[in-house]
């Protein structure tokens, strides 16, 4: 497993709890990346493949449900679909996003060549991914 750093400071993750995008925006077997930080001069996160739809808890929304293709302790986990960034295929929706977080982060963290985690997401015990704006106390 590569060197994950967190940084002392982290920028808040403005653009993600603001993003607007629907659940039919993804469809199983679409692969999919959760951005969390930087790797370099790049956007660095997790990639899953798409399963089936399923209940985001702690957003009370649909969700998806993701499998890791690399396995480890958990194989599958649920997301929010604003979470998610197409991979593979050319995705405006998905591309403006990127784009506008890789604008706000990368100026701060460019250039670093260890991965930089920002923290911005936790699994909760269900094995359901949740970004830190959209936590809420013992989900």
């Amino acid at each position: 497993m590569p060197d994950v750093t967190r940084p002392p400071y982290v920028p808040g993750d403005t653009l993600t709890p603001q993003r607007d995008i629907t659940h039919q925006h993804f469809r199983p077997g679409d692969r999919v990346v959760v951005l969390k930080g930087v790797s370099g001069d790049r956007l660095w996160g997790d990639e899953f493949k798409v399963v089936t739809p399923s209940w985001h808890t702690p957003t009370d929304e649909d969700g998806w449900r993701l499998y890791d293709p690399h396995g480890g302790q958990r194989s599958f986990v649920t997301a929010h679909p604003r979470y998610l960034v197409h991979l593979g295929r050319t995705c405006p929706d998905c591309m403006i996003y990127q784009r506008a977080l890789g604008d706000f982060l990368l100026p701060q963290f460019g250039g670093q060549r260890q991965i930089t985690d920002c923290g911005w997401y936790t699994l909760t015990r269900l094995n359901q991914l949740v970004h830190i704006n959209d936590a809420r106390g013992g989900r």
